[in-house]
């Protein structure tokens, strides 16, 4: 209701030019119970669903950051929406609202788990099912060093791999799928990959098709090989690290920046004058403080 407030609202602003697309994104949506109600993340999984999925076997359900409601189900399915309504637009030539609402966009990323369900195939408590921790083959296990691996063999030929990786004989194991034999596997796992290095464990799984992988940080990850050679991380001018725009398009790909990023009010002043404010106008915003400043020091 705060654009209505302000009096531009969709109903008004598709008077005004009827080929507008209009997107609003909330977290608990347009209507219902919560509309009103202010809530983050974890509160939109919450109310999804997805969240009691979350987590490893008798430990609390736990939101991955906020990666999962915020961005893909909010961030993303909002900018496909907006895709999609000017994909319509072309053939309508009529623009529409686009309600991307954080609890609905994350229940539907979760749809495969509702199918999985109804067909049998994730029926288990939290954290004893094929991706959820449940595995031994699905499953993250330290190393001697203190790092980590990750593993994701869940065909029979990669798991094949990653059982000859491990210098185990899979005639002398249960059946992969036996998931009464997964807790004790994973012990077997986690006893094994914590005799060696990450690296060491590089060495043995690089260029098979274990699904065995390192789990590396932000620095590690910029400078993995893979990585760099995909060009995956770029650096700005003050040598700060960031993801490079994704996905690559073939014939218009993303020009990234290679400035830093500005401090919040650096180029207030500055955008204001581009757009006919005058230093009057703009001081008087200042000491109402309806703006703020911040310009950056000189490195002397």
């Amino acid at each position: 209701g705060v654009m209505e407030k302000l009096g531009l609202g969709p109903d008004v602003l598709l008077q005004e030019n009827p080929r507008l697309v209009y997107a609003r994104l909330t977290g608990f949506g347009q209507t219902g119970k919560y509309a009103r109600s202010a809530g983050h993340d974890i509160n939109y999984l919450s109310l999804s669903g997805v969240l009691s999925k979350l987590g490893r076997k008798d430990e609390n359900p736990y939101a991955p950051i906020n990666l999962l409601a915020d961005f893909a189900g909010g961030g993303v399915m909002c900018a496909m929406g907006i895709v999609i309504a000017l994909y319509e637009r072309t053939k309508s030539g009529k623009g529409q609202v686009i309600d991307a609402s954080m609890v609905k966009g994350v229940a539907y990323l979760s749809s495969f788990l509702w199918k999985w369900q109804r067909l049998g195939s994730w029926t288990r408590p939290r954290g004893e099912n094929l991706l959820d921790s449940g595995a031994p083959f699905y499953e993250t296990y330290k190393t001697s060093d203190g790092k980590f691996m990750g593993v994701g063999a869940i065909e029979p030929q990669f798991y094949e791999q990653l059982i000859k990786g491990l210098g185990l004989d899979s005639a002398e194991l249960p059946h992969q799928l036996s998931a009464s034999d997964w807790p004790e596997m994973k012990k077997k796992f986690a006893s094994i990959f914590a005799q060696k290095t990450q690296a060491e464990w590089c060495s043995i799984f690089d260029g098979t098709d274990a699904c065995v992988t390192p789990v590396l940080s932000f620095d590690d990850a910029a400078s993995h090989q893979h990585n760099k050679q995909r060009g995956s991380f770029i650096k700005n001018d003050q040598e700060e690290i960031s993801p490079r725009p994704a996905p690559l398009l073939s014939r218009t790909p993303a020009v990234p920046s290679f400035k830093r990023d500005p401090f919040i009010g650096e180029h207030t002043e500055e955008i204001l004058l581009e757009y006919g404010f005058t230093k009057q106008e703009i001081a008087k915003l200042y000491s109402d403080e309806v703006i703020e400043f911040s310009k950056p020091k000189a490195n002397l």
